[in-house]
């Protein structure tokens, strides 16, 4: 059975256009405070070209940088393991819950786990995880992946989320008041924080110099969590490091901004050592990371500090919808980091974009977003995993255009079929003509145009 593509995905989150629209409208209005919070700041784009430059010195050296962070990190008394893969990471969170006999685990936001799929995997092995982000909680109790890297629900309505509540905690039936929501989830939690005796975190910025680490939220779970567990497992992509304390501040101040307006995030917690008595571990995880440094065109997606800020200004994922990108990071970022985990998997994602360059102009760390889909879709191509149906339109289309007599008599006969049976383009089978209008049929070409007229002025 054939894996429905964006598309087609992006065709079921359409059908509700009242959802559709608000999903639109919210996002846009969280870029728009974006670009407030930018515009306040004179140097903004002093500030992004220095955290890409130390971005890409970063990884240039990134052999250098682990070896620094792990010597310093050891010596602040953290126990470091290393990850190949996804497989690696779980096995090594599940052998580190199991030596302590723990069976439940609280977690803040961490895309690398839903990377890895690390809650399916311990729930398999009869650990519990509970995650304490309340976007977060509200997917895993809907089953569902976030659809958002900031927001994990934003593709939810408040009385969906009354409903959940409702059969979860209790909640009275049909109440979407978002207070009385949020208090509910905040007591539900709070018994999870004073029990579980290991906690997860992902991590925000690592860095060499010191051996530690950051952790941004706005709700203060990550700190509830770790501060009242025994083991502190923090799980971190190899990306996440930067050279120096001193350049934080200027990450931290492009971070938040970028991502939801706000001048700074509520916590930035850092995590140096463990207090006495419990354990510190942080996993190195490569999974695919390696492969992408070594792509000359696509390494600088391994720039990104996961704002979202792509995901906000983006028009098609605006109105289509993250569950509609099959990944585990949607939006514009995630089409460029998708195709290296499986290209034949994800190789509608470079496809789901209009190239318009907007969230290549809104990146904090100035990655090169639109141009890296152009060249993933050149690579898919290449590689053989395009649909069919396009790559033999596409070659049509590149002798047409490179006939002058081909491109006359196709660009004649397309005006005629307009004009004289429009019916056999503005059909349903035609998918170009299920989202857009047809242009109306010009009376002659620009060519003839142009040649009738310099005739005229000679």
């Amino acid at each position: 059975m054939k894996v429905a593509d964006h598309a087609q995905r992006a065709k079921e989150f359409n059908k509700d256009e009242k959802r559709v629209d608000w999903h639109d409208e919210t996002l846009w209005f969280i870029r728009q405070k974006r670009d407030r919070a930018s515009h306040n700041i004179p140097q903004w784009e002093e500030l992004r070209n220095t955290a890409s430059q130390i971005k890409n010195h970063t990884l240039s050296n990134l052999h250098h940088y682990l070896q620094e962070f792990e010597r310093n990190a050891q010596a602040n008394g953290v126990t470091i393991h290393w990850a190949a893969n996804a497989e690696e990471h779980n096995n090594i969170i599940l052998k580190l819950l199991q030596e302590r006999n723990i069976s439940q685990m609280v977690k803040s936001k961490s895309m690398l786990t839903e990377e890895c799929h690390l809650n399916d995997f311990l729930g398999d092995h009869g650990i519990e995880v509970i995650d304490s982000d309340l976007g977060e909680r509200i997917v895993q109790l809907a089953k569902e992946p976030p659809s958002h890297i900031v927001l994990p629900c934003i593709h939810k309505k408040k009385e969906e989320i009354g409903e959940l509540f409702h059969e979860h905690l209790g909640t009275p039936k049909g109440s979407a008041d978002p207070q009385l929501l949020t208090e509910a989830a905040r007591q539900s939690l709070r018994n999870v924080f004073l029990t579980r005796k290991a906690a997860l975190t992902g991590v925000n910025f690592a860095i060499a110099e010191t051996g530690e680490f950051v952790v941004c939220t706005n709700e203060g779970n990550a700190d509830m969590g770790v501060h009242l567990a025994d083991i502190h497992i923090a799980s971190m992509g190899i990306e996440k490091l930067i050279p120096q304390r001193r350049h934080l501040g200027l990450f931290l101040r492009l971070l938040t901004r970028s991502a939801t307006g706000q001048p700074i995030t509520t916590y930035s917690s850092h995590f140096a050592k463990p207090a006495k008595g419990k354990a510190m571990h942080i996993i190195l995880v490569d999974n695919g990371r390696s492969r992408q440094l070594g792509r000359p065109d696509f390494r600088a997606s391994l720039k990104c500090i996961r704002c979202s800020a792509c995901f906000n200004t983006c028009p098609v994922y605006r109105r289509s919808g993250g569950h509609s990108y099959n990944a585990v990071i949607a939006g514009p970022i995630g089409s460029i980091l998708s195709p290296n985990f499986d290209m034949k998997k994800h190789a509608d994602l470079p496809f789901a974009s209009t190239l318009c360059g907007s969230c290549s102009n809104v990146c904090p760390v100035k990655i090169d977003i639109h141009d890296q889909l152009y060249k993933w879709r050149q690579v898919i191509v290449q590689e053989g995993y395009a649909d069919p149906k396009k790559t033999v339109a596409m070659q049509v289309m590149a002798k047409t255009l490179a006939s002058p007599t081909m491109y006359r008599i196709a660009g004649k006969a397309a005006r005629t079929t307009l004009k004289y049976a429009p019916f056999v383009v503005n059909n349903k089978l035609n998918a170009w003509y299920l989202h857009r209008d047809m242009p109306e049929v010009p009376k002659s070409s620009f060519g003839e145009w142009y040649s009738k007229n310099r005739k005229n002025n000679d």
